[in-house]
């Protein structure tokens, strides 16, 4: 593992694992329905912080900008998440916070 990646690659993780939670969690609410975006965008989230994580774990020539479309969606969602009182999506939206910033700290 690059180690200048270390960090990013530890809130991505992170992030992933907070996002799949959150959806779940959306989930199994009693009326999901209102919960569409924040699932839709949970699932978006998890799948792009795992990607990202691979490009920087490999090495990768494309990880930077990988990791700039990662915060911009850590972003939507950790807004979208922050609308919510519920601690799951409370908890996500913290996870997607510190992604984005590490994402833009490694893609600047």
């Amino acid at each position: 593992m690059h180690t200048e990646f270390a960090s990013c690659i530890k809130a991505c993780d992170e992030c992933a694992a907070a996002c799949d939670h959150c959806a779940t969690a959306c989930l199994q609410e009693a009326d999901p329905k209102p919960m569409a975006r924040c699932i839709a965008l949970d699932i978006d989230c998890a799948a792009i912080c795992r990607l990202a994580s691979g490009y920087m774990a490999r090495g990768s020539e494309f990880a930077r900008r990988m990791c700039a479309i990662c915060a911009e969606v850590c972003e939507a969602c950790g807004a979208e998440c922050a609308k919510h009182q519920h601690d799951h999506c409370q908890e996500c939206a913290q996870a997607c916070r510190r992604c984005a910033e590490e994402c833009r700290r490694m893609a600047a």
